[in-house]
């Protein structure tokens, strides 16, 4: 049987790499502090794996095809884009098929993947967290761009079922880790979006037949949008949020619903999808968070890290 010994949420962004901080007064110095905190009090719980539980940012997933959840059950291949681990990863996979059979036994139609790639949203929290890539890893991609966007309740749900499927996994120490933007707005990547047009569209949906070439025109587009203190987060709804998991309030926060997490939290907080799954799965409410809104460096994601001891 596996222990789950913890808990991390914590936000991704590819400026963590591209604009890292010079100083500690610096946007982003403060919330790389914390994730050196996490990534100590990690250690000392020295997990045996690591499931991450993050999104995909079209390096993996496009809408030739779209899943709201895959699950890495063989091999995981980093895609390398701002600054994260690049090739293979090692992944656990016996716990991986734990995980799938207890979904799946809870009524889970998961899409499944042989030979998984991830990127940033899922490596750049597995490598700050446990300090590098060695840890054996279990990725659990979700959805958060646009339609199939699974529901906040379905989410919960699903963190439940694995929390129940990790703790009658095969025997270790299990980390979950929540890789995830708070609230951000983003320009749109629904390919039903009338703004959505050309090239874009065509990469949104034709993307895997050349990913490494969208991403190497799409990475400048990203890289020009860093440092801009205009961008939008909603720092009162993020403190809302975190408060909310503090005292273990799922419900609050699922009654929003999709259309109310995008009034308050932007496209780009469908990403809390993640936290829901990781925090329900643990059931347990947060033992600390921490929390620095740094548009500037991060284009509009607020940025949250926390951890919990189960």
């Amino acid at each position: 049987m596996s222990e789950i010994v913890g808990f991390v949420g914590m936000s991704h962004s590819p400026f963590a790499t591209l604009l890292p901080p010079t100083g500690p007064d610096d946007p982003g110095a403060p919330f790389l502090a914390d994730a050196a905190r996490v990534r100590d009090a990690v250690a000392r719980l020295a997990p045996d794996a690591v499931v991450v539980v993050g999104p995909d940012h079209f390096h993996g997933n496009f809408y030739d095809v779209m899943p709201p959840f895959v699950l890495g059950v063989e091999t995981a291949v980093g895609f390398g884009d701002f600054g994260s681990t690049s090739g293979p990863l090692p992944l656990a996979g016996e716990l991986a098929w734990s995980v799938y059979d207890g979904l799946t036994d809870a009524g889970f139609d998961l899409a499944l993947s042989y030979a998984l790639t991830v990127d940033h949203g899922i490596v750049q929290s597995y490598e700050m967290a446990t300090g590098g890539t060695t840890v054996p890893l279990v990725p659990l991609v979700v959805n958060t761009a646009a339609p199939p966007l699974p529901s906040l309740a379905r989410c919960v749900a699903l963190g439940r079922a694995l929390g129940d499927a990790l703790q009658a996994g095969p025997a270790g120490r299990v980390l979950l880790v929540a890789s995830g933007g708070l609230s951000h707005w983003l320009p749109s990547n629904d390919p039903r979006d009338p703004s959505v047009v050309g090239d874009k569209r065509e990469s949104l949906i034709h993307g895997r037949q050349d990913a490494q070439a969208f991403a190497a025109a799409r990475e400048p587009k990203v890289r020009a949008m860093g440092g801009d203190p205009e961008a939008r987060v909603n720092d009162t709804w993020d403190r809302w949020f975190l408060e909310r998991l503090r005292a273990g309030d799922l419900d609050a926060i699922t009654e929003l619903g999709h259309e109310g997490l995008e009034k308050e939290a932007g496209t780009g907080g469908h990403e809390i999808r993640t936290w829901l799954v990781g925090l329900a799965a643990v059931a347990a409410p947060l033992r600390w968070t921490s929390y620095e809104p740094v548009p500037e460096w991060i284009t509009g994601m607020g940025s949250g890290a926390t951890f919990e001891v189960a």
